[in-house]
C-alpha cells in the first residue's frame, strides 16, 4: 500500500487560464468546462500548510471519482472524467500529462452555492463545542448529557456560508433559506442527508464511522435549464471525518482523516493565526498513511 516516490505537488502552474487556486486545489479554466487538480497541499483550521503530504492528491481524487460514481442516483455531479487520456486538453497542457496523472478531474463548470452542507452524524469537532455550549448545533437541539463522540438520535444538517477567506461560520437551516430559497434549501438539506446515510451505511461495511461530512453544490445550465449538482470532492479524508469503527466500539476516536494533524498543531500551541507552523515527518507520514488506508477500506483497492 503505497504511492510512486515523486517529490510532492505543492502547485501545477499549467499553460492553461488559471479559474481559482484553492487550499488543496488549482482549477482552471476550460471555457465551458474546469480542469481541477489536487495537490499534495494540506490544510488545517483554515490554513494551508508548509509541509504538503507526498501522493495526497491523488487519493483525494480517485477517492471523490469513486463516491462521485456511487452517488449519481441521488444526483448528479459535476465530473467528467478522471482520464487525462480522454481530456481535450491543449497541446502544452499535455506536456505535463505525467504531472495530471491520478489528481485531475476534467468536470462541468457550475455556479457554485455559497453554503457548505455538512452533515453529522456524531457529535466531535465544532458541533461538540457548540453543543457544550448551546445544547444544539445550528440551531438543532440536542439531548443533554452526550459526551463527545456520542451517536446523535438521527443525521442532522448543520450548514455552514463557505467564506472565501477565513474561517466559515456555522449558521441555522433558516438562514440558508434566506440565502438561497426555501425551496433550494430544503433540497441541499435533503440531499445531503440522503448522501450522509448512503455513504455511512458503506463505511460501516468497511470497518469506518462516518462521524461528518460536508458537500458543495453548485447549479449548472443543462437541456432542461439550471441542474443542481454535487461539485468539489465527496467524501474524502480531507471533508470528511472518519474513526475506526472496532476502536469506536471499544470506547476509542481512532481517527483516519486528518485530525492527527489538528491534534499536532493542537499540542504546539498554535494560535491559528499565520504562519502556520511546519509538519514533523512522522506527522505526515502517518497523515498519508491514514488516507492510504482510509481509500483501501473504502474501494477494496490499493494505490501501487
Amino acid at each position: 500500500m503505497s504511492l510512486p516516490d515523486a517529490p510532492p505537488v505543492v502547485a501545477t502552474d499549467l499553460p492553461l487560464p488559471v479559474f481559482t487556486r484553492g487550499k488543496v486545489r488549482d482549477v482552471y479554466d476550460l471555457g465551458e468546462l474546469l480542469l481541477i487538480v489536487a495537490t499534495d497541499r494540506l490544510s488545517a483550521f483554515d490554513h494551508v500548510l508548509p509541509t504538503p503530504v507526498p501522493g495526497k492528491g491523488r487519493i483525494l481524487t480517485r477517492l471523490s471519482a469513486f463516491w462521485f460514481a456511487r452517488t449519481r442516483a441521488i444526483v448528479q455531479n459535476h465530473l467528467i472524467t478522471t482520464d487525462t487520456r480522454q481530456m481535450s486538453l491543449p497541446p502544452a497542457a499535455r506536456e505535463h500529462a505525467s504531472l495530471l496523472e491520478g489528481r485531475a478531474m476534467l468536470v462541468r463548470r457550475a455556479n457554485r452555492i455559497d453554503v457548505e452542507c455538512v452533515v453529522r452524524g456524531y457529535l466531535t469537532g465544532s458541533g461538540w463545542l457548540e453543543y457544550c455550549r448551546d445544547g444544539a448545533i445550528c440551531g438543532v437541539r440536542l439531548p443533554a448529557g452526550l459526551v463527545e463522540g456520542a451517536r446523535l438520535p438521527h443525521p442532522i444538517f448543520t450548514p455552514a456560508t463557505k467564506a472565501a477567506a477565513g474561517h466559515d461560520q456555522n449558521i441555522a437551516f433558516d438562514e440558508v433559506a434566506r440565502l438561497v430559497g426555501g425551496a433550494l434549501a430544503e433540497r441541499l438539506r435533503n440531499l445531503s442527508l440522503a448522501f450522509y446515510l448512503h455513504a455511512a451505511a458503506h463505511a460501516e461495511g468497511c470497518g469506518l464511522v462516518l462521524a461528518d461530512t460536508k458537500f458543495e453544490f453548485g447549479m449548472a445550465r443543462g437541456a432542461s435549464g439550471d441542474e443542481l449538482l454535487l461539485i468539489d470532492e465527496a467524501l474524502t479524508p480531507d471533508s470528511s471525518r472518519y474513526w475506526d469503527a472496532a476502536e469506536y466500539a471499544a470506547g476509542h476516536l481512532a481517527s483516519f482523516d486528518k485530525q492527527i494533524v489538528r491534534d499536532y498543531l493542537t499540542r504546539t500551541g498554535w494560535n491559528r493565526e499565520s504562519p502556520a507552523p511546519a509538519l514533523p515527518p512522522e506527522v505526515v507520514e502517518s497523515t498519508r498513511l491514514r488516507y492510504l488506508e482510509t481509500y483501501r477500506r473504502l474501494t477494496g483497492e490499493e494505490i501501487a
